[in-house]
């Protein structure tokens, strides 16, 4: 099978925890949207997102139809995503 290193395994692990975070944080936004409640601010969610929470931010906006019609929002999550893409290239190469 496949071993990780501690650092790896780190990782992963803090990975998985942003990603989670991420994702129910923007579930706390739209439920405090849909309320009209104080929001969570775009800014904590694009940092959340730089951190390692992307995929949790993507499947956060398809799960709860969230921020899908700003396409200010989305511009800048998919120059994060373009940021993580290019780290992860550069890392691997």
């Amino acid at each position: 099978m496949f071993e990780l290193s501690n650092f790896q395994s780190a990782i992963l692990a803090f990975l998985v925890l942003i990603n989670f975070v991420t994702f129910i944080t923007f579930g706390i936004d739209k439920n405090k949207a849909i309320n009209n409640n104080r929001r969570v601010s775009e800014k904590t969610l694009w940092i959340m997102s730089l951190l390692g929470g992307s995929i949790g931010a993507l499947l956060a906006m398809k799960t709860f139809r969230h921020k899908t019609k700003k396409l200010s929002f989305q511009v800048i999550l998919a120059l994060v995503i373009a940021l993580q893409i290019l780290l992860i290239y550069f890392i691997l190469k």
